[in-house]
């Protein structure tokens, strides 16, 4: 019999595990497995050219015939035609991060299309439910990639955010298992979205460097860095320890652009240079010690939730 909540309703899922929609790792071959294993498969379109995004929904409608959406920062340069592809596609869901939802989700929704904003604070959160938006995700500092200032971990945001509104609670950062799962549905989550874990699998983009650094990194080998920018959790590296210097010896904010770069997250995460690149990961990657199928983690993750809920 199928799981039913809110979120499962909502997106019209099997069970309430979201994939991120993450650079570099979230294209066409892990949407559509994580889809087809009874999740919801968003593709990562802040690392994609628009058409290239068209080319990674028209595979993945090929690969599903399940529900998956498309994650955009809006902060993207050309974010008007990636909304313009996905309105012409037909996409179902949008999930919207980094920017004011305001400004594209009424839009969105006169086409029909269900929008999910990601916040990092309860004041976000109210925010993006006056701008009308479906659900929000709530994601705790132990996230990976672009991160809140606040530094508030999942433990404490997700029941505060629970509070906070009365629209559908994904929570986020620190999810990789089925106990965390429940942990999270227990503080009031109505689903998780997970993104580190999804990475170690063989539908990710990501290159098998990368793959194999997030396999072998161990608990507090990443940090959150460049909150004079934008917040940002990185696997520890050479780039990693520059930025680090210079913040010590107090860089400023265009400082830390001109050693960040252009393409620097690209190099890392998509080419491998695990020297210069940007590593971008969650805290739990030292909890992740094997490469599996997306279908196959999607399973694990909902049978050990399934069998502890039971204890309790």
């Amino acid at each position: 019999m199928q799981y039913q909540n809110t979120i499962t309703k909502l997106f019209n899922i099997q069970y309430p595990i979201i994939q991120a929609g993450m650079i570099w790792a979230s294209g066409w071959r892990l949407a559509s497995a994580v889809s087809n294993a009874g999740g919801l498969g968003l593709l990562g379109a802040g690392s994609m050219y628009p058409d290239v995004l068209k080319e990674h929904i028209l595979k993945c409608k090929a690969n599903t015939n399940k529900p998956f959406g498309v994650n955009i920062p809006l902060l993207y340069p050309d974010i008007e035609k990636h909304i313009e592809t996905i309105i012409s596609q037909k996409i179902p869901i949008v999930f919207t991060s980094a920017g004011n939802p305001k400004i594209w989700t009424k839009i969105l929704q006169d086409h029909g299309i269900i929008v999910v904003h990601v916040v990092s604070s309860s004041l976000f959160a109210q925010k993006a439910e006056i701008a009308g938006c479906n659900a929000i995700v709530a994601e705790g500092f132990e996230a990976g990639g672009h991160n809140g200032r606040e530094e508030t971990t999942s433990m404490v945001l997700i029941p505060q955010v629970k509070e906070a509104v009365t629209i559908p609670v994904i929570a986020a950062g620190g999810i990789a298992t089925g106990k965390q799962m429940l942990a999270a549905m227990v503080l009031g989550a109505d689903g998780v979205q997970i993104g580190s874990r999804f990475i170690c699998t063989p539908e990710a983009s990501s290159h098998s460097n990368f793959k194999e650094a997030i396999l072998h990194s161990k608990e507090g080998d990443t940090m959150l860095s460049m909150k004079k920018t934008v917040p940002v959790r990185l696997l520890k590296n050479d780039f990693y320890n520059t930025v680090k210097n210079a913040e010590n010896n107090g860089a400023n904010e265009e400082e830390l652009k001109r050693i960040l770069g252009r393409g620097r997250a690209k190099k890392g995460m998509f080419e491998g240079d695990l020297i210069e690149g940007e590593l971008e990961v969650g805290q739990v990657s030292s909890m992740i010690k094997q490469i599996k199928p997306a279908a196959l983690v999607v399973k694990e993750i909902w049978d050990e939730f399934e069998n502890f809920k039971s204890k309790f």
